[in-house]
């Protein structure tokens, strides 16, 4: 009975992967409705905000910083969106990777780059890939919750300075009292001058409390759609990636231990059988990399095969022409032989030096058969041996690269 097979999912599927869209356009209603309600509230607002204009202005910035983050936010997912749909378009078309890498998903970018296009993952791969994609969204979701928490420290800031500001001054107007005063107006005149300080403080608290709530409150409803967005998106790319593992099937006592919430295996065990899948996926790309080199080295062995019947054609050529021309040297040797005995035997009546001059040019017509068949030996022997190198380098080669 056999542990665990190995089973692919089909990769054809699409995924779903929706645009962030709808959350944008959801915090952008929420960002008018709060310049609306602030421009009709706008001379209360403003003179809040003049009862400490620079802690006030601190706040604003930090909403208004926090606010361009959390659209920066959701923004960021699209181009790691259009990157997955231009992935599997270019794949179904049989193109290459986009070239642009995205930034949230790159160890997904990385993997597929080296599985040379494809993307077959084993659990552990793939519950690694979502823990790295899962990190870098929670850092974008711990800036802005940080911001929030920051509003309402500032705010809170502002209270306690504020009500520090009207305890003191309210302590320096009671100490300023004269109780034993002749004209009550003045001591009237002097407390309500005495109180100014006092109320200037309790301006500053509430209106940094007022500003640090209320941001506070915007920012967290557009973290909220941020984080609906982020989890949308890191939802389906778990999908996505799951169409793309490999499962472990077990025997039917597995299914059963699955089915009872027990575990199917030990968990060396499913790590060493992932580990087998990557190992054969490597196989499998070394040994496609192996035929096309062998089938690289195969065109080179039948160009050089090619040549080699094209020498041997010539060589045969020239074989037959040199027994061509051999053939007629002796024919006419053969000539010259009987001519001489012809004029040996003075049956022509030629003198003694005419008689030297042929058999001169019998003896040059002897030498020079001779040294062409000479010749003709030692160029098919030279042949031959440039033949043998050749061969031996081809050899040397085929087997450099089997040793690779």
């Amino acid at each position: 009975m056999s542990i665990t097979a190995l089973a692919s999912r089909p990769t054809s599927m699409r995924p779903a992967m929706s645009s962030p869209r709808r959350y944008v356009i959801r915090m952008t209603a929420f960002v008018i409705v709060v310049a609306i309600v602030a421009a009709i509230l706008a001379p209360g607002v403003s003179s809040a905000f003049m009862s400490n204009p620079a802690l006030n202005g601190v706040i604003l910035a930090t909403t208004l910083f926090g606010i361009v983050f959390c659209f920066r936010a959701v923004l960021n997912l699209e181009p790691d969106i259009r990157w997955i749909d231009a992935h599997l378009t270019q794949r179904s078309q049989g193109g290459r990777m986009a070239a642009v890498q995205p930034r949230l998903l790159a160890p997904v970018a990385r993997v597929i780059a080296e599985q040379q296009g494809e993307l077959s993952l084993s659990p552990l791969a793939m519950r690694s890939l979502l823990d790295a994609i899962g990190a870098r969204l929670s850092e974008s979701r711990e800036i802005s919750r940080y911001l929030i928490g920051l509003l309402i420290f500032l705010g809170l800031l502002g209270t306690f300075w504020g009500l520090l500001e009207t305890v003191r001054s309210a302590s320096g107007v009671i100490a300023g009292l004269d109780m034993e005063a002749a004209d009550p107006s003045a001591a009237f005149a002097t407390l309500k001058h005495g109180l100014e300080a006092p109320l200037t403080g309790m301006g500053t608290a509430f209106s940094a409390s007022l500003f640090g709530l209320a941001g506070s409150l915007a920012l967290g409803f557009l973290e909220l759609q941020a984080s609906q967005a982020q989890n949308r998106f890191y939802n389906e790319l778990e999908d996505w990636l799951s169409a793309n593992t490999r499962l472990s099937a077990g025997p039917q006592q597995g299914i059963t231990g699955i089915e009872a919430g027990e575990p199917v295996f030990p968990a060396y065990i499913e790590s060493v059988v992932a580990q087998t899948a990557e190992n054969l996926d490597a196989l499998r790309r070394l040994t496609a990399q192996a035929d096309e080199e062998r089938r690289g080295q195969g065109g080179a062995l039948g160009a050089v095969a090619t040549q080699l019947a094209a020498i041997d054609d010539h060589l045969q050529g020239q074989h037959a022409l040199m027994a061509r021309l051999a053939d007629g040297e002796q024919a006419t040797a053969a000539v010259l032989a009987r001519l001489a005995a012809t004029l040996e035997s003075d049956r022509f009546g030629i003198d003694e030096p005419t008689r030297q001059h042929i058999r001169s040019l019998d003896t040059t017509m002897r030498r020079m058969i001779e040294e062409l068949s000479t010749g003709r030996i030692q160029l098919s022997g030279e042949i031959r041996g440039e033949i043998k190198l050749l061969a031996r380098t081809i050899a040397a080669l085929a087997e450099g690269s089997e040793a690779r």
